[in-house]
């Protein structure tokens, strides 16, 4: 099934480096599973807001300058917002073709430990358990943005 952007989508993804704007448009036709851009370009301002609320851990985020994207699923009929992780692995998936097709070096934020995901051989799925895998044997835990995409370069 090939789905599209919406226009709110669309105008998320203004002021975004036309690499990873590429990237989307191309992952859409490619994923299994629905999703949207929730959240693109962002200001100081609204970071500050995050870092605050904990919902961001730095203000240093690849947002600001437009280099990063937050995505977010859909499933069923009427479509309706999840956030099932494995869902976003789907995704990741048709972002890494994508970000092959365009030549684009893309970083997942469930995969932190993979500078870009295109050189990862496998699928995303096994990138996060990998990614996993790391942080518990170094005694820390996770961090899981499943929705989070960022150029690495």
């Amino acid at each position: 099934m090939s789905f599209k952007l919406s226009k709110r989508s669309l105008a998320k993804l203004e002021g975004v480096d036309e690499r990873l704007v590429a990237i989307v448009k191309y992952a859409i036709t490619e994923t299994s599973v629905d999703f949207g851009v929730i959240e693109g370009l962002r200001s100081i301002e609204r970071q500050r807001e995050l870092v605050a609320k904990g919902a961001s851990q730095t203000m240093s985020s690849k947002h600001i300058p437009g280099e990063a994207v937050d995505l977010m699923a859909y499933v069923g009929r009427p479509a309706r917002a999840s956030w099932e992780l494995n869902l976003y692995d789907e995704i990741a998936d048709a972002m890494k073709k994508a970000a092959e097709v365009v030549d684009a070096p893309l970083r997942w934020g469930c995969a932190w430990h993979i500078t870009d995901i295109r050189a990862w051989n496998g699928t995303m799925e096994e990138a996060m358990n990998d990614y996993i895998d790391l942080r518990r044997s170094q005694g820390r835990r996770p961090f899981l943005d499943g929705p989070h995409f960022e150029l690495s370069d």
